[in-house]
């Protein structure tokens, strides 16, 4: 793509400056000039590109990158294209060996791992990341962000930067925020238009104290269930609902007894990237750029291929009888938490960081 870019570009010149009334001295010079451009641009072999970067002069580096979830995930699809990004920039001067489909650990496990210098780069579940880093559960927090496009931005900019600034304390590197997907609601029994459709609602959530304190805030019953246990919840009545994204339904066969989906966009789950702290400050400064700036590329990759997801899991849910509500009142469910208020209750946490939230909120 880049060399036709280059031809195209160098085209666009020479017939530019002829178009602009330049003598034919002027226009042979411009056209051989492009033309010259285009043809150096042509030649740009991996060698070429990484000298003109000046890494010519650098070793060569492998770094092990991993994904715990399996050949289909996103994170998995991520980590290859972040491979394929870091390995272009750097005209093959970074290899990046990638591993996946539980290789190398569960989340957990590959957290570990990683801050152990064991895997060099991850790719995983954001909340696998509170368990040691506090401060990343701001981000846990319900109506923070509008749509996933507005997290994207707001998350890989300096809010991001902010939130895992101490993560070197753990031994990690912060280097982008992917995405996980939007949460909403969908339900075996009733549609959901306002936050008075949740009230008594039995609505399975992920075990986190953040989900549950929402969701009673909101009048539900929200029952703490492994992913795993899912399915068979919705089917005996154990749970009525479920908070996830639209395409974890379809990914974890967990639809088979819903009726009903609204998209109230009441939780962005992230994905983050973190380069263990001793393999980076071992690396130069140019090879540290690369792996920062396709971070984040692949990150927005991330976000765009769940969007795709999303629309095709949308359509085997309607092929399957879903209703869906597109336009639900989200600000009900806004109100009905109390507004910002709400987040009040977790002031005295020591992760809670008020000019952060602020932030995000002004965004």
């Amino acid at each position: 793509m880049k060399k036709i870019l280059s031809i195209v570009l160098a085209s666009t010149m020479a017939l530019s400056l002829a178009g602009c009334g330049g003598s034919g001295k002027t226009e042979t010079a411009a056209a051989t000039t492009a033309a010259a451009a285009a043809a150096a641009s042509e030649k740009g072999s991996d060698a070429a590109e990484a000298a003109a970067s000046g890494l010519d002069a650098l070793d060569p580096v492998t770094l092990t990158v991993y994904s715990p979830g399996n050949e289909n995930s996103v994170p998995t699809k991520t980590i290859l294209e972040y491979k394929k990004l870091v390995e272009e920039a750097s005209g093959g001067k970074i290899t990046l060996d990638a591993h996946h489909s539980g290789e190398l650990g569960n989340d957990a496990e590959a957290l570990q791992s990683t801050r152990m210098g064991t895997i060099d780069i991850i790719f995983a579940g954001t909340s696998g990341y509170t368990e040691f880093y506090d401060k990343a559960k701001i981000l846990d927090l319900p109506f923070l962000f509008d749509t996933a496009e507005d997290a994207y931005e707001i998350v890989n900019g300096e809010i991001g930067e902010k939130i895992f600034a101490d993560l070197p304390s753990t031994g990690l590197i912060y280097l982008s925020e992917g995405d996980n997907g939007m949460r909403h609601i969908s339900t075996t029994n009733r549609p959901v238009h306002t936050a008075a459709d949740v009230e008594g609602l039995k609505l399975r959530v992920p075990t986190s104290q953040m989900y549950l304190d929402c969701w009673e805030t909101l009048g539900a019953n929200p029952v703490a269930l492994a992913l795993n246990e899912l399915a068979i919840a919705l089917s005996n009545g154990t749970a009525e609902g479920q908070d996830n994204a639209t395409y974890h339904l379809v990914a974890n066969a967990t639809y088979d007894d819903i009726k009903y989906f609204s998209f109230i966009n009441y939780m962005w789950m992230g994905c983050t990237m973190a380069a263990n702290a001793d393999s980076w400050n071992k690396l130069p400064a140019e090879y540290q750029a690369i792996l920062k700036e396709q971070a984040k590329a692949a990150a927005k990759y991330s976000f765009d291929t769940i969007a795709a997801d999303n629309e095709a899991a949308t359509q085997t849910l309607k092929e399957a009888g879903v209703e869906f509500d597109e336009a639900p009142d989200i600000q009900s469910f806004k109100d009905k938490l109390g507004g910002k208020e709400y987040y009040e209750r977790y002031a005295n946490e020591s992760w809670f960081d008020q000019d952060i939230l602020d932030a995000i909120l002004g965004n």
